[in-house]
């Protein structure tokens, strides 16, 4: 693994420091800058801030971890200090809209220093995981000029209300651009931009240029001008490579490693890339060896779902191995607060590991990571770069490793055709088999053995939605391998597996335990458990009673439904037909004595009318 250190630390900066932009920045943002740590500008910085500064707009396409995010938070602190009349509290001047809560509670602490440098100017962030009329009820009371969030929010806080003026907005910024569409929200978006005046400068910022984002390019923004920023991937000998120069889409310090089985790939090695021989029941021990091996640098974990996410969080700080190492889960299910507590613990660590979904993959600032590990390699092939890239950013160095399955070699020369070479390396033979802990694990706690069969359940699902299937091959999929390697007891009766003949060799089911008898260790879920089982029993139990009472009182109507209209009328008639013959003899014995009046209404049932 390469070395975190780097010998340079500014090697990605350019010459051009904040001072020396034309236009020139005010003193106020040269301070807070200055204080912050800032002198020089990252290409992307040097390239944009003068253009929207200068009231150009602009359309950035930059590798990850460029700086991105200040190259429009200055110009729009620039921007709304230019404001010639005194701001109502009502009055937007700015809207920065980007794809996640996450990145959005970034951008706007970010800001903070260099908000704090304009007077009665007042940012607010708008994200879900709160109510909206809190956020409603603090505009109304507080005012809000800057307004940095989610689509989402956003677009529900302009539909609920009139009082916020949009008429004189300034500036607009889309971050992320290509992943706002990619997560759905181009309706919002485009709802957002109809809202907002022509005559404003709109800054378009996005790590890859799909067609979408070109599309938007075109709505939002009037001649923009492009600024395209790639850094330079040097080969191995320190060169630059005349196939990679200015077009790489990692960051320059990245050294990226595959796990992964077919060593048969050779290609010409740009960066230093590995990959080892790894079969879905061997990951955990490999995993397990890698986090070892790097107990003092900051590692971040990729998983395909949040049940995988929630599952390892359980066993991985369980195992004997990793008993000192801080672990910390983060996935989009998981309440705000906790979302924004486990991503400040991870960021205060000096040494750690982040087990997270896809919602940590991009444009997030997390300083010192050392090591990105996908366990999982991503549904969609356009996040690989932008997880990685949350290592060695701003130039310095990083490593990132990703996990294959031998069926799966062919994403090796993928990944390369797409600038993002890889190379090999052995699998450990050393490593700890940690999954006979996993299973005992399971047996003794049954929060930790259905977590390992949701987990399991979403991993499959959601591996037979991957946009690269022709690689993926989601019915090639080796389900005993992959069981054994979650530590399961027993494989699931999923109608994926049933319908499917994927194949069950590999995995060893645990004889003679009975799933249903396994306890929660947490005595609280358990008495509970207890109790949804008895009533559970007592509900079956009255079932059968039920079901044969509702068959008695349906069978005569049954009956009937099953003749026809004219059969009915038949059966009426021989009924009708006796009855009179039984009123006539009972008349007849009327006239002779034979009964009386009263015994003779109450056989006819013409008591009440006498």
């Amino acid at each position: 693994m390469a070395s975190t250190d780097s010998s340079d630390p500014n090697k990605a900066l350019t010459d051009t420091r904040f001072s020396d932009i034309k236009p020139p920045l005010s003193e106020p943002v040269l301070e807070a800058l200055t204080q912050s740590g800032f002198e020089f500008c990252t290409p992307v910085q040097a390239a944009t801030i003068p253009l929207l500064c200068s009231y150009k707009d602009v359309a950035v396409d930059a590798a990850t971890g460029s700086g991105k995010t200040l190259a429009f938070v200055v110009p729009l602190v620039e921007i709304l200090r230019r404001s010639s009349t005194p701001l109502k509290p009502h009055q937007v001047m700015g809207i920065v809209i980007s794809p996640t809560r996450e990145l959005s509670s970034q951008i706007f602490h970010v800001a903070q220093p260099f908000m704090s440098t304009l007077l009665n100017v007042k940012p607010m962030l708008l994200v879900g995981g709160a109510e909206v009329k809190a956020d409603m009820s603090k505009i109304e009371e507080e005012g809000a000029n800057l307004l940095i969030g989610t689509p989402g929010r956003l677009f529900d806080i302009m539909e609920r209300m009139d009082i916020l003026d949009f008429r004189n907005l300034e500036i607009l910024i889309l971050d992320e651009a290509d992943r706002l569409l990619d997560m759905g929200f181009q309706k919002q978006i485009s709802s957002i931009i109809s809202r907002l005046p022509k005559l404003r400068r709109t800054g378009l910022f996005s790590a890859t240029q799909t067609e979408a984002v070109e599309e938007l390019s075109k709505a939002g923004l009037r001649n923009p001008v492009r600024v395209e920023v790639r850094a330079e991937t040097k080969s191995a000998s320190g060169s630059p490579s005349s196939q990679q120069l200015a077009s790489s889409k990692t960051p320059s310090g990245l050294h990226i490693e595959a796990c992964i089985a077919s060593p048969q790939i050779s290609s010409d090695i740009i960066i230093l890339t590995e990959y080892l021989e790894c079969e879905a029941d061997r990951k955990p021990s490999q995993l397990v060896d890698l986090l070892i091996n790097n107990q003092s640098k900051k590692v971040i974990i990729y998983f395909m779902t949040c049940a995988c996410v929630d599952y390892w969080g359980v066993v991985l700080p369980q195992l004997s191995a990793l008993k000192s190492f801080s672990l910390i889960s983060l996935h989009g299910k998981m309440k705000q607060t906790a979302r924004d507590k486990a991503l400040a613990s991870f960021t205060s660590l000096s040494s750690g590991v982040l087990l997270c979904t896809d919602v940590a993959a991009r444009g997030l600032d997390i300083p010192g990571v050392d090591c990105i590990i996908q366990y999982d390699p991503p549904q969609d092939p356009n996040v690989f770069v932008h997880r990685v890239g949350r290592t060695a950013r701003l130039g310095r160095q990083g490593s990132a490793i990703v996990f294959l399955l031998p069926k799966e070699e062919a994403y090796v020369e993928f990944l390369r055709i797409r600038r993002i070479p890889l190379e090999e390396r052995k699998c450990c033979d050393e490593a700890p088999d940690v999954v006979s802990q996993i299973r005992s694990y399971a047996k003794k706690d049954r929060d930790v053995m259905e977590k390992g069969l949701r987990a399991f359940v979403s991993f499959v699902r959601a591996y037979k939605e991957h946009h690269c299937s022709y690689i993926f091959r989601w019915k090639e999929l080796e389900i005993g391998k992959l069981g054994m390697g979650y530590g399961l007891l027993q494989l699931p009766s999923m109608p994926e597996v049933k319908n499917h003949s994927l194949s069950t060799q590999g995995f060893i089911p645990v004889e003679g335990i009975n799933l249903e008898e396994i306890k929660f260790k947490d005595k609280s879920r358990e008495k509970q458990r207890k109790k949804n089982l008895q009533v559970k029993k007592a509900a079956q139990q009255q079932e059968p009673k039920r079901q044969k009472s509702k068959a008695t009182a349906n069978a005569a109507t049954t009956v009937m439904r099953k003749k026809t209209a004219k059969q009915r009328r038949a059966v009426q008639s021989v009924e009708d037909d006796d009855e009179m013959a039984r009123e006539y003899r009972l008349l007849k014995k009327l006239k002779k004595g034979a009964i009386d009046e009263s015994e003779f209404a109450k056989l006819t049932g013409t008591e009440e009318l006498l």
